[in-house]
Order: C-alpha cells, then sequence, then structure tokens
C-alpha cells in the first residue's frame, strides 16, 4: 500500500526546506502555462482549481508547518501575482497539480498503462517547458548530434539552460550535466571520459552522463510523488530530455533512480543516452 502524504513526510522531513528563498517570475510564467496546458485537458469540466487549493493547503502545512495563501493555485492558473511565489509555495503547486493529474489518470489506465500515462504528462509538461525556454533564451541546437561541433552546441545550450534554472531559483545552489562519468550502477563499473561521449554514442549504443542538482527546489515533492504515486514530476529532467530529442536523441535517468535517496544538496542523476531509432518512433 502507497503511503499517505502524512506519512511520507514523517518518515522523510526535508528541514533544509524549510527556510524559502525566491523564485523567479519568468520561470514560473512559464512552468504555470506548461503545468496547466496538460493538467486542464484531464479536468475539462473544472473551472476552478479549488481542490488543487486543498491540495496545497494540505502539503504546505505538514511539509512546512505553514498556512497556505488561500488564494495561490487560483493565481498560479491565471499566471498573475507570480513575482511574490515563493520555493515552498511552487513545490506545493507542482505536487498539487501533479498528484491531480496522475489520480485523473489512475481513473483512466491501470498497471503499465498508467505508468506509461503517468510519464507521458510528465514529458509533455517538460516538452512545452522546453519550447517555451527554447525561445526564451534563443537557445542555438543542432539538427543533429553527430561530431564535436554538434555536441559542443549542444554542451552551451544544456548550460544556458542550467543557469536560467539557478537564477530563477529551480536550483538553489548547483548545476552540472557531466560527460565524464565514473560509478557504479549495481555491480557494474560506468567509465566514460568527456571525450568518449560520441564514440559511445555511435552505432546505437549507449552513452553516459550524469546530471547533478542542488537543492532542487521540488526535491521535498518529487520524493513524496514518487512514494505515493510511483513517478515524480521532474520538471528539469524532462527539460533536459527534450533539448535531447530536438537533437535526435532518447535521453533519461536510469529507472533505478529515487528521489528519496539523495542529500538536497547533491541529487545526481545517471543519464542513459542514445540515437533515436525513426523506426521505433
Amino acid at each position: 500500500m502507497s503511503p499517505t502524504l502524512s506519512t511520507a513526510v514523517s518518515s522523510h522531513p526535508y528541514p533544509e526546506y524549510q527556510e524559502w528563498w525566491p523564485m523567479g517570475e519568468s520561470l514560473l510564467a512559464l512552468m504555470a502555462d506548461s503545468i496547466l496546458s496538460q493538467w486542464q485537458p484531464l479536468a475539462p469540466s473544472e473551472n476552478s482549481v479549488s481542490s488543487i487549493q486543498e491540495t496545497v493547503d494540505e502539503y504546505i502545512s505538514l511539509v512546512y508547518g505553514r498556512q497556505a495563501r488561500p488564494w495561490l493555485a487560483a493565481s498560479f492558473a491565471a499566471s498573475t501575482g507570480l513575482g511574490t511565489v515563493q520555493s515552498g509555495e511552487f513545490d506545493a503547486l507542482s505536487y498539487a497539480f501533479f498528484l491531480s493529474a496522475y489520480r485523473k489518470l489512475a481513473s483512466r489506465f491501470s498497471g503499465d498503462d498508467l505508468s506509461r500515462a503517468r510519464r507521458e504528462f510528465a514529458e509533455s509538461v517538460g516538452a512545452r517547458f522546453f519550447s517555451h525556454l527554447s525561445e526564451h533564451l534563443a537557445l542555438d541546437l543542432p539538427q543533429t548530434l553527430k561530431n564535436g561541433a554538434d555536441l559542443a552546441l549542444v554542451e552551451s545550450a544544456i548550460q544556458c539552460v542550467g543557469k536560467f534554472l539557478l537564477e530563477e531559483g529551480y536550483l538553489r545552489s548547483h548545476f552540472a550535466f557531466r560527460l565524464d562519468v565514473s560509478t557504479l550502477r549495481d555491480s557494474d563499473r560506468i567509465e566514460q571520459g568527456a571525450d568518449d561521449f560520441l564514440l559511445a554514442l555511435g552505432n546505437s549504443d549507449t552513452a553516459y552522463a550524469l546530471y547533478e542538482m542542488g537543492h532542487p527546489v521540488i526535491l521535498p515533492s518529487a520524493s513524496y510523488l514518487y512514494q505515493i504515486e510511483g513517478e515524480a514530476q521532474h520538471h528539469s529532467s524532462r527539460t533536459i530530455e527534450e533539448l535531447f530529442a530536438r537533437v535526435g536523441c532518447d535521453a533519461w535517468e536510469t529507472d533505478d533512480f529515487d528521489p528519496t535517496h539523495y542529500p538536497a544538496s547533491l541529487v545526481v542523476e545517471l543519464w542513459q543516452i542514445s540515437r533515436r531509432n525513426p523506426s521505433m518512433r
């Protein structure tokens, strides 16, 4: 049986997140559109977000010991007043909208189909967010990822995304997307120098990367959603996943990633990256 939010919070609190920090209005505006555009088709008869506000109220009370502002969900949905939204409030909003979406999907699907539908919802939010972000940052991406010049453009775009996430408060302290990998996965040793990335990517083989995050703003809600529903939001990961998709690659964190197991100061995802097979899409 999945835990309730109350039991999940009791077993894994996040004291380092109790002091909120400001969020950037640009990120919040792009994120509000990205989330609402995918959530609203799942709830076409709902003209208000009162149920979302109820979840936000519960979440902020249990996770942060505070009283939520009563207009928070409606304001976020309307993209108004975003300049006042703090880190814990966005964490709560993200949790509430994704919990709502995942439970609505559970009324339509089950088993592997439900897992796939939830993942596709998160991917759709990330794809729309990246589309907005690419325009906002004027990212320059190649059509494919085949040579050193292509890789340089991809790495530059990733660094631009990371800088934006830091400046806008999505990450509080650290961003890195590393192509030099030295780690263990289960009992397998993965060793890859940055210069070996393209070689590993060739011939439909798998290349690796490490995505490092310092104090991602949604770590508490990602951990709780993963425990309760089996799928977290991973906003920035789904965004970078879409970036790689634009250059013809499938990229994702390994299936055994669990956000609960990492300290807030350094969450590390091991990524697998491969060239897309057009016949499989």
